[in-house]
């Protein structure tokens, strides 16, 4: 396991739908504020089984199976990448979110590690028909990105909250989109996936808030790049424009933080966020 920075108070942040923008940048944020964090995603790679013993220290890789393993995919690398930057303990963990069982033995797993204080939702399925038009899209892949998008979240929520109102406290982020507000043509299975997302989590709000559970949703209103600071260090920025509109995952990372650190005073339900340069 990873040993620096994982002995706090603090509990388990959970970042499912872990890509190498957006979801890598929440778990580098909360990662560097000391908490531990897990990242989940359905593709961790090739595996090759090892004794827990043997593991290197810089991370510990949990799989649903419960048994250990060393994974050389891309959330493994994300995870250790995560670890030795921010000295802290990381896990990286197979989700399939459309799979009911595996959403629970993943929490059940990570469970057992600690109370889970944070869960961002993050997943979501793209577009998989041949064609955008209503009459083409196959009924399977529309199920198949409700199942993803919204389902998964219902699944994922429903593993957190009973120990969340046990403790009366708790953070849980949805991840939605400019798609959340507006239906688009040729978007049908990410807009109704979004829509709804958005309800589950006014809905969650309503009933949990007053319990101490603070559920929120974002609207990503636009599209996000890499990061600025990846963009320096590899001395190769975007054209100005174009940086301009894009948005830079640690900077809606750290939108997220804030949300987490709300003072009960005065909590968001819902914030939208996009480029300085976007055009309404």
């Amino acid at each position: 396991m990873s040993g620096a920075g994982s002995s706090n108070n603090k509990g388990i942040v959970a970042v499912v739908g872990v890509g190498p923008k957006l979801g890598r940048s929440i778990a580098r944020k909360f990662a560097h504020e000391g908490y531990t964090v897990a990242i989940l995603a359905r593709d961790l790679g090739m595996e090759t089984p090892l004794p827990l013993l043997s593991l290197s220290l810089s991370i510990c890789v949990f799989s649903v199976d419960l048994l250990w393993w060393v994974r050389a995919g891309r959330l493994s690398i994300f995870a250790d990448e995560i670890a030795r930057e921010e000295k802290s303990q990381v896990f990286a963990i197979r989700i399939d979110c459309s799979d009911a069982k595996s959403v629970r033995e993943a929490f059940e797993g990570l469970l057992s590690l600690g109370f889970i204080e944070v869960l961002v939702y993050n997943a979501s399925a793209p577009s998989t028909s041949p064609s955008t038009r209503f009459t083409d899209i196959r009924v399977e892949s529309f199920e198949k990105a409700l199942a993803v998008t919204t389902v998964g979240a219902f699944h994922c929520a429903q593993q957190v909250i009973p120990r969340m109102v046990e403790r009366r406290k708790g953070t849980i982020i949805f991840t939605g989109s400019s798609m959340s507000l507006n239906g688009m043509p040729g978007s049908y299975e990410l807009s109704c996936g979004k829509f709804a997302l958005r309800a589950l989590s006014q809905c969650l709000s309503k009933e949990f808030q007053c319990r101490g559970i603070h559920v929120a949703h974002v609207v990503i209103d636009g599209a996000i790049g890499p990061p600025r600071s990846s963009q320096k260090a590899f001395g190769d920025p975007m054209d100005e424009g174009l940086e301009g509109w894009m948005m830079d995952p640690d900077a809606v990372a750290s939108a997220y933080w804030h949300i987490h650190t709300q003072d009960r005073a005065a909590w968001s339900q819902e914030i939208d966020l996009r480029s300085s340069r976007h055009c309404f």
